[in-house]
């Protein structure tokens, strides 16, 4: 009963609630994804995400001058959404100076120096086929892992030149991350960290980001290289292969349904954790809210919450700018 009658004195105000809250978010733990599309003057609505769009170089320069500085939002993750290569190789705009995310990454760093810049590194949205490796055999899909993890690091490396603070690679290929930390090393990027997308699940949750990207395959599916979602302690082991190789952050994705996922590894090692709160995620619930079956503020906040109570030190996600005008009005109250 002293119990009970405890807990209910605490939770009698809001204010008091407040005060004795466990988790709370902050804007600083946020990282905000943007799609970069080729030409100028664009942002493209991405009709599966409303609300996200894409943006060429020039739009995206105006877009994150915004978000820094009315929204306090410091961290950004991009994605070259681009024209695929029609044949077995790659667009040059993966790691040409020329590239989508290479001209932004130099582009935003000129005018927001203290912004911090992550790039995606995978084949996905470069390739034909769609597919996050080069294969040996279209009818096997056998993975020629070799051949991936040197384009992957050539990726990186084009990056790192262009001034960019992470490279995350999201190909789930054996020894990524040991490849592009060695070729990052030899060109004195030592201070370039990796966020390695170390337990990437094969999921449902990824569908609108595939329209977002240009990022859909063709054929197959990527459950030979992406995990199993009916395995944990697979997960650990990701983890634990990715941080001996040399990632400086290790990202569990999807985010919602691997929070179990988030807290093992937070518990397991002793490196900062990021989650992938995916587009499949957040188009979910703004259908729900776009048909009054929830509340869209409320939901958010606690899935949020939910996250970082898991153990995530950095959540990814496409409310940072929502949340930042939550936290605002909540703090003003």
């Amino acid at each position: 009963m002293d119990s009970f009658k405890r807990f209910h004195r605490l939770r009698k105000n809001k204010n008091l609630r407040e005060l004795v809250s466990e988790t709370r978010l902050s804007i600083s733990d946020f990282v905000l994804p943007y799609f970069i599309c080729e030409g100028e003057n664009k942002k493209i609505p991405i009709d599966s995400m409303p609300g996200i769009f894409r943006f060429s170089v020039d739009k995206l320069k105006e877009e994150i001058k915004n978000t820094f500085y009315d929204y306090g939002i410091k961290a950004y993750l991009f994605f070259g959404a681009v024209e695929k290569s029609d044949s077995n190789n790659i667009n040059q705009n993966a790691f040409s100076e020329n590239g989508v995310v290479q001209r932004a990454i130099r582009e935003i760093k000129k005018i927001i120096p203290d912004s911090v810049l992550i790039a995606d590194v995978c084949l996905c949205n470069y390739k034909y086929d769609g597919h996050c490796c080069f294969f040996k055999n279209n009818e096997s899909l056998e993975i020629d892992n070799d051949r991936t993890i040197d384009v992957l690091s050539k990726i990186a490396l084009s990056y790192a030149k262009a001034g960019v603070d992470i490279v995350a690679p999201s190909a789930m290929m054996d020894g990524q991350v040991k490849k592009i930390r060695e070729v990052l090393n030899k060109n004195n990027f030592q201070n370039v960290a990796i966020m390695s997308y170390s337990a990437k699940y094969a999921s449902n949750f990824y569908g609108p980001f595939r329209e977002a990207a240009n990022s859909g395959f063709k054929f197959g599916d990527r459950k030979s290289y992406q995990m199993d979602y009916r395995n944990s302690n697979e997960a650990l082991r990701e983890v634990e292969s990715d941080i001996k190789e040399g990632a400086d952050i290790v990202m569990i994705k999807p985010a919602l349904s691997y929070l179990d996922i988030i807290y093992r590894v937070k518990q397991e090692f002793n490196i900062p954790v990021a989650a992938y709160n995916v587009s499949g995620e957040y188009s979910m619930i703004k259908a729900a809210s776009s048909k009054g079956y929830l509340d869209e503020k409320e939901a958010v906040l606690e899935i949020l919450t939910g996250i970082k109570r898991a153990g995530a030190d950095i959540i990814i996600s496409y409310w940072a700018k929502d949340l930042s005008k939550w936290l605002e009005d909540k703090n003003n109250v």
